[in-house]
């Protein structure tokens, strides 16, 4: 393991973290419900996945 010979400023360590910027996840509209789903995800209100039910969702009334 590298042993450093110097610290290392906050300045040049905060330097080199300059460059990653969160970003929120993309979103999309589910195609058998319309609700708003994550990328490549089940849809949580229906069940549906590319237009397949995926998992059976159990109806409360």
């Amino acid at each position: 393991m590298a042993h450093p010979k110097h610290k290392t400023s906050k300045t040049r360590r905060d330097k080199r973290r300059t460059h990653y910027k969160a970003t929120p996840a993309t979103m999309a509209t589910c195609s058998n419900c319309g609700a708003t789903v994550k990328y490549h995800t089940v849809c949580n209100e229906c069940g549906h996945y590319r237009g397949k039910l995926v998992i059976e969702k159990e109806i409360t009334v």
